[in-house]
């Protein structure tokens, strides 16, 4: 069942006739854009939006093979399938009414990459060419470990959870505590003394049930730091001790994950990203060669901290975290950010790496996790 178009060159194809001759050896291209075959595509069909089959076609089909477009309604396919019989492919069709008639057709359907609630819940982000559909999907095969479920913690996990990461890891040995929650937005007035991992675990499971919570009750130490980490895509630092962010220093350079860096004190808050990855990035190290005495950091329960500032800075993490799985703009690789809340003002600095640090240098020796401990300890 066929008709030529107007031009006589084309032949326009029922969805049943379509199927039948794929059934018979016709190669069948689905030319809608990623975003629209994510709900599914033909049985058989192979996805190639129309700016790329012109540049790819001779790798699919010589000329003398049997061609047929699908696009959503035939329109599209039937440009196409002029674009390509303009070429020398002279065994070309277009399937009438496009995926639309194929479903009412009844002819089988192969899933698409995202589910209607995948489609539904990540529309908004989907419709970024730097995501997309292609983007989605790495993000939901992602595994980024968070260091901390609390004040940086909070925030990067609740907007990671939202984007859709597949599995977040949140380790933290702490309990929600009162004091906590005008800055810890990921608990809860009812659940003070719970974990924060499981308090955290909950929220997350309410905003995106499609993510996988993975929950550690447990400190970073030496002999676990490597086994919590290991696996994982990113690292986020929402750590509030210097031993923790040594131990997390240490084993990103030694697993090549990269470290997504995050501090506040007062009003005041950095980030920057430290990728192994990358031969021009720093490390932590470079930035603090020896851990400072605790009289020049104190920690949060020590100096205050206004509630929203971690807030701010866990969400540039998030940010930063995103663009690394997705492997879009320019990461903070070799560059501090500083943000000053009560000046509301941002201020760059240049991070080189450090030819002499004793992290990553050309000289530097890893003499183990216990021994950066002591160090830790030795100047607190």
């Amino acid at each position: 069942m066929s008709a030529p178009d107007v031009a006589g060159a084309i032949e326009q194809l029922d969805a049943v006739e379509a199927r039948r001759r794929q059934l018979g050896g016709a190669l069948l291209i689905d030319v809608r854009d990623d975003d629209e075959r994510a709900l599914g595509t033909p049985d058989g069909a192979i996805g190639m939006p129309g700016e790329r089959l012109l540049r790819e076609i001779a790798a699919l089909a010589p000329p003398e093979r049997e061609v047929l477009l699908i696009c959503a309604a035939g329109q599209r396919s039937l440009r196409a399938a002029q674009a390509l019989h303009a070429r020398g492919h002279r065994r070309v069709a277009s399937v009438a009414g496009g995926f639309g008639r194929w479903l009412a057709a009844g002819l089988p359907v192969q899933a698409g990459v995202l589910d209607a609630d995948a489609q539904d819940r990540y529309a908004r982000q989907l419709r970024l060419p730097q995501v997309g559909v292609a983007g989605q999907s790495r993000l939901a095969a992602a595994r980024v470990a968070l260091v901390g479920a609390g004040g940086l913690g909070a925030p990067a996990a609740l907007y990671l959870a939202a984007a859709g990461v597949g599995t977040l890891t949140l380790v933290d040995d702490d309990r929600v505590e009162r004091s906590n929650l005008h800055r810890q937005v990921l608990h809860a007035d009812a659940r003070v003394g719970m974990t924060k991992v499981e308090s955290a675990r909950m929220t997350l499971a309410a905003l995106n049930p499609r993510v996988r919570v993975v929950a550690r009750a447990a400190r970073v130490e030496a002999a676990s730091v490597e086994t919590l980490l290991d696996g994982h895509d990113v690292v986020i630092d929402g750590a509030d001790n210097f031993p923790t962010r040594y131990l997390l220093a240490a084993a990103s350079l030694r697993l090549c994950l990269p470290l997504v860096y995050g501090a506040v004190e007062r009003f005041s808050g950095q980030v920057s990203v430290f990728d192994p990855r990358r031969a021009d990035s720093p490390c932590y190290r470079c930035l603090f060669p020896e851990p400072p005495a605790a009289a020049d950091a104190p920690n949060c329960a020590e100096a205050g901290v206004l509630g929203v500032l971690p807030g701010v800075i866990g969400l540039l993490q998030a940010t930063e975290a995103l663009k690394l799985l997705l492997g879009i703009g320019t990461p903070l690789v070799g560059r501090l950010l500083l943000f000053d809340a009560l000046e509301m003002r941002f201020r760059e600095l240049r991070l080189p790496r450090d030819a002499a640090c004793p992290g990553c240098g050309a000289a530097a020796r890893f003499s183990g996790y216990e021994d950066l401990v002591r160090l830790c300890a030795a100047v607190r």
